[in-house]
C-alpha cells in the first residue's frame, strides 16, 4: 500500500522551519562564541595591564631585585569583577614573592624570554580555573642580568558570569528569530502555493462540459503542469468525440440489420405454408425482438452514462415531449387492446434538462407498461406539476411489483421474480433512475391500488 504523500504545504513549512531552527543556532552559538571572547579579551587586557605595571616597577641592584608593588593594579582587577587575584614574581627562577604555586606558563619551570606584550594562557589553580598573564624582563644585578618573570593571575567566574548573561540574551534572540521566522514560513508557504490554489480554483469552476484548454496565469514553474494538463484535456475530448461517434454509430449499425431480419422473417411467415417452419420463423422473430430490445437498451443505457456527466441543459417542455412519445406507442399499444390515455399535457410544463435523455427515460416508463400490461387494460400517463416538481405518472394494470421496491428493480440487469415470461433486459427502471439523478429528480415505483404499477418520476420546474 503506497505511503500517502504529504502535502506541498507541510513540506514547505518543515523545510522552512528546518533551516529557521538551523539559523536560530548558528546565531545563538556565533554570540556565544563572541561573548566568550569579547570577555576574555577584556580580561586578558586588565590582567595584562596590570602585569606590565607591576613590571615596570622592578628595580636592579647590587644585593638583588627589588619590587614596589603597585596596589593600584590590583584595584583595577578588583574594580571590574569579584574575582580573586593571584600573582607570582620569579627571579632567575626563583620565587620571589606571591603564590609559588602558582603555573608557569610551560608548566616546567623553564623561562619566557623578555618581550613588550604579555602571555596569556588558562590553568587549573586550587579548585578553580584561572587566567594567567605572564611577562618576561631582564634587571641587573651586582651588573649581571637577571631573567624576571612577573605572572598575574585571575579567576574566571565574573566572565563567565558575563558571557552566561549574553548567551542568554543570545538563546532568547535566536529562539525570537525562530518564532518570527515560522511565522513568515507560513506566510510564505501560503504565498508560494497561491498560485497553484487559484489554477485549482479555476478549473474547479468549470462545468462537465468545458473542456477547453486552461488559459490562466500562472508563474514559469508551473507552466508545464498547465500544459500536461491541457494535453490531458484534448486526450479526454477526443476521446468523448469517438465515444459519442461510436455509440450512434453501434445504434445504427445493430438496429437495423435486426430491423431488417425481423421484416424478413415476418414476411416469409405469411409466405409459408408449413407449420413447422412458421413456428421456426415465429421462434425467429422472438428472438430477433429480444436481441433487438437488449441491444436498444444497453445502447440506450450507454448513452445514458455518457451524457449524465456531460448534460446539454437546455429548457424541455414535457408536454409535446410526453404526447410525442405516447404517440409512437400507440400502434404497439392498439396491438394488445390497451387504452393509452393521457393527461396534463395542454399546458407546457418546462423543465431544464437534456432532451434525449429525458425522452429516453419516458420511453422505458411506457414500454415496462405497455410490456407487462394485460390485453383490453389501460395505461394512463399523466403530467401534473406539485410544488417546485414537475410529476410524470404511468399507472398500469398489469403483474405489479412482485414485493419488491424501485431500489431493487432499478438495479442492472434486475428484473421482477413475476416477469419471466417476458422479453426485457432489466435495463428499462436503471435507466429511468439515473436519469432522475442525473436531473436532480427523483423516480418512484409503488403498487397500485387494484393491481398494477404506479411509476412517478419527478424533475424540478425550470
Amino acid at each position: 500500500m503506497r505511503r500517502a504523500a504529504l502535502s506541498l504545504r507541510l513540506r514547505l513549512v518543515i523545510q522552512l522551519f528546518g533551516i529557521a531552527a538551523v539559523l536560530a543556532i548558528v546565531l545563538y552559538l556565533t554570540v556565544r562564541t563572541v561573548a566568550d571572547q569579547a570577555a576574555e579579551a577584556t580580561q586578558d587586557g586588565v590582567l595584562g595591564a596590570a602585569t606590565l605595571a607591576i613590571a615596570e616597577r622592578l628595580q636592579g641592584g647590587e644585593v638583588g631585585v627589588g619590587l614596589d608593588l603597585p596596589y593600584e593594579a590590583f584595584s583595577i582587577l578588583g574594580s571590574i569583577s569579584a574575582d580573586r587575584v593571584f600573582y607570582r614574581i620569579d627571579a632567575d627562577g626563583v620565587p620571589l614573592t606571591g603564590y609559588d604555586d602558582l603555573p608557569r606558563p610551560d608548566q616546567g619551570g623553564g623561562e619566557i624570554a623578555a618581550s613588550v606584550a604579555p602571555v596569556f594562557y588558562t590553568r587549573p589553580f586550587r579548585d578553580t580555573e584561572v587566567r594567567i598573564a605572564a611577562v618576561g624582563r631582564t634587571v641587573l644585578v651586582a651588573r649581571r642580568p637577571v631573567p624576571v618573570m612577573v605572572m598575574v593571575a585571575q579567576t574566571r567566574q565574573g566572565q563567565e558570569a558575563i558571557a552566561a548573561r549574553v548567551a542568554n540574551r543570545a538563546a532568547a534572540l535566536g529562539l525570537g528569530s525562530f518564532a518570527l521566522a515560522a511565522a513568515l514560513s507560513l506566510l510564505t508557504a501560503g504565498s508560494v502555493l497561491r498560485p497553484i490554489n487559484r489554477l485549482a480554483e479555476a478549473v474547479g469552476r468549470r462545468g462537465p462540459n468545458d473542456l477547453r484548454a486552461v488559459d490562466h496565469p500562472t508563474p514559469v514553474e508551473l507552466r508545464p503542469l498547465v500544459f500536461s494538463l491541457n494535453g490531458f484535456i484534448a486526450r479526454l475530448r477526443g476521446a468523448l468525440s469517438r465515444t459519442e461517434t461510436f455509440i450512434a454509430e453501434a445504434a445504427h449499425h445493430i438496429r437495423t440489420p435486426l430491423a431488417t431480419v425481423r421484416a424478413r422473417a415476418e414476411i416469409a411467415l405469411r409466405q409459408s405454408r408449413s407449420e413447422p417452419t412458421r413456428e421456426a420463423l415465429r421462434a425467429v422473430i422472438r428472438a430477433v425482438e429480444e436481441s433487438s430490445r437488449s441491444a436498444g437498451q444497453l445502447l440506450d443505457h450507454a448513452t445514458v452514462i455518457y451524457r449524465s456527466d456531460r448534460l446539454t441543459e437546455a429548457p424541455v417542455d414535457l408536454a409535446p415531449l410526453i404526447d410525442g412519445v405516447a404517440a409512437g406507442f400507440a400502434p404497439t399499444a392498439d396491438l394488445k387492446d390497451l387504452a393509452l390515455r393521457v393527461a396534463g399535457t395542454e399546458a407546457p410544463v418546462i423543465v431544464q434538462g437534456d432532451r434525449p435523455l429525458l425522452e429516453s427515460a419516458l420511453r422505458n416508463l411506457l414500454d415496462n407498461a405497455v410490456k407487462y400490461s394485460p390485453e383490453e387494460t389501460a395505461i394512463d400517463l399523466t403530467l401534473a406539476r406539485d410544488g417546485g416538481q414537475a410529476v410524470i405518472t404511468v399507472a398500469d394494470r398489469g403483474r405489479g411489483l412482485s414485493g419488491e421496491g424501485a431500489a431493487q428493480l432499478s438495479e442492472r440487469f434486475r428484473r421482477g421474480s413475476n416477469a419471466g415470461d417476458v422479453v426485457g433486459s432489466g435495463l428499462g427502471l436503471t435507466i429511468v433512475s439515473e436519469v432522475a439523478a442525473a436531473h436532480g429528480g427523483l423516480f418512484e415505483l409503488d403498487e397500485r391500488e387494484g393491481g398494477g404499477t404506479c411509476a412517478r418520476f419527478s424533475l424540478p420546474l425550470a
